[in-house]
């Protein structure tokens, strides 16, 4: 304990002696660290802010420390200059970046595009304009083959079939030999008409030599009466037998020629053959007989082919009661192949029918569409799905819906300008399958895209996202 305030006391000396020879003029400072050791022991503290300053009044040649970065005056000011510092750089530096990374001013809605760039991205305009909406009825139908134009060959007569000219799916004309049957009724009836023929002939001869005698007074009242008799018999019978050739589909003048060959060529003999005809012009869809089959008999075969004409075809609808009353004769009706995959192919025919009665099973009514098929690839049994025509509106402004686009939750079109193309906001209205009526936002004459318009809606938006960037 003794040591421990000896120590003490040196000590208090020894900071007396210092502090009074700093006071002295000229005197130097007492060093830092020894200073320091003695504040740390309660002899000493650190020099005074006025003391320091009359230091440096004193020595006004010597330089000045450098601040210390932690003080807090220092720090300030160097905050200040490393602000003022950093506005100016930004003044120039942010300006100049500007000038040259930034993008053009943008609009926003707007998209500029020269015409090369619309053409190149086929982007395709159209002018606005009035129009019609349709609107439709969707039913399932069938394709058949127009009653109208489907015949059968009929075998007239008893018979036996001697040729067949024609092979499944060959086209006929009318009128044309399509068979030649080999028929014994046949040959009876020709020879009637010949045979009744030649009597009318001998018989008009005597009718008018014994007319002649009557005359001249040298033939009686009754032979004249008698050859007039058997005259008028025979042409009756003439008439008679030429009516029986006409019933069996024969021509009585292409009987008597084929009688004056036949004179010609004894070997060949044209009174038993038969020849078919087509009704109508088409194509030969089914075959019935071979040659060498007998037909016209009971349990014979009544037909030997059966000709279509499947330029037009029948679709028969199945239209529920609750829509019937909207089906109209002469409605416009697009017909799409009923099977998935092939909606690309469509066509339009006409109802031209519509059954006053309905079916009492399915209670719907039978309504039949008539449709072209130049090209035969509407097949009869074919399933097809039917839009029926049953309203149309005419409306001031038609668009096609490829041209409107979704933007923000809001239905938009982009109008062409000299620039490019611009954003329109549009109110739509009514509907059909290809086009919506625009009620408010665009006026007929505008000019705006309708093809690849999507395109439009993807530029607008990089341009407004690198805007707000």
């Amino acid at each position: 304990m003794r040591i421990i305030l000896s120590l003490a006391a040196a000590a208090a000396l020894l900071a007396a002696g210092f502090a009074l020879g700093a006071a002295a003029p000229g005197a130097p400072t007492l060093p830092d660290r020894l200073r320091q050791t003695l504040a740390s022991v309660g002899l000493a503290r650190a020099p005074a802010d006025d003391h320091d300053q009359r230091y440096a009044a004193a020595a006004p040649d010597r330089p000045k420390a450098a601040p210390d970065p932690h003080a807090g005056g220092d720090h300030a000011g160097h905050d200040h200059d490393h602000a003022h510092d950093h506005a100016h750089g930004n003044e120039h530096g942010d300006a100049h970046g500007d000038a040259h990374g930034a993008d053009e001013p943008h609009e926003a809605g707007t998209i500029r595009m020269r015409p090369d760039q619309v053409a190149g991205q086929d982007i395709v305009t159209r002018r606005v304009e009035g129009g019609t909406l349709a609107r439709h009825l969707l039913v399932p139908g069938t394709i058949t083959p127009d009653t109208d134009r489907i015949a059968r060959v009929p075998a007239r007569v008893v018979g036996t079939v001697a040729e067949m000219r024609k092979r499944l799916g060959d086209a006929v004309q009318a009128n044309e030999v399509v068979a030649i049957l080999d028929s014994r009724e046949v040959a009876d009836a020709k020879s009637e008409y010949l045979t009744a023929q030649v009597q009318a002939e001998l018989q008009t001869i005597n009718f008018e030599r014994q007319q002649k005698l009557l005359a001249s007074r040298s033939a009686s009242e009754a032979a004249f009466e008698t050859a007039r008799a058997a005259y008028l018999e025979n042409r009756l019978r003439v008439d008679l037998a030429r009516q029986k050739l006409s019933a069996l589909g024969l021509d009585a003048a292409e009987v008597a020629a084929a009688q004056k060959r036949d004179e010609a060529t004894p070997n060949q003999s044209t009174l038993r053959r038969y020849p078919l005809r087509s009704p109508l012009a088409g194509r030969i869809v089914e075959r019935k007989v071979d040659v060498g089959t007998a037909v016209g008999k009971e349990g014979d075969p009544a037909d030997l082919y059966t000709v279509a004409d499947l330029s037009t075809v029948w679709i028969e609808l199945s239209v529920p009661t609750v829509d019937l009353a909207q089906v109209r004769e002469g409605a416009r009706v697009t017909v799409t192949p009923g099977r998935t995959g092939e909606t690309e192919r469509r066509a339009e025919g006409r109802v031209i029918f519509v059954s006053p009665f309905l079916n009492p099973d399915t209670r719907s009514a039978r309504v039949v569409v008539a449709l072209p098929n130049p090209d035969f690839a509407w097949r009869p049994g074919t399933f097809v799905t039917a839009e029926v025509e049953i309203a149309q509106d005419s409306v001031p402004v038609r668009i096609p819906k490829a041209a409107v686009q979704t933007v923000e939750g809001r239905s938009v079109v982009f109008a062409r300008t000299a620039e490019g193309f611009e954003k329109r906001p549009v109110t739509l209205g009514r509907s059909d399958d290809e086009a919506y009526e625009v009620t408010a936002g665009l006026e007929p004459g505008a000019e705006i895209a309708v093809g690849n318009a999507f395109l439009l809606k993807a530029e607008l938006g990089k341009a407004d996202a690198g805007h707000a960037h």
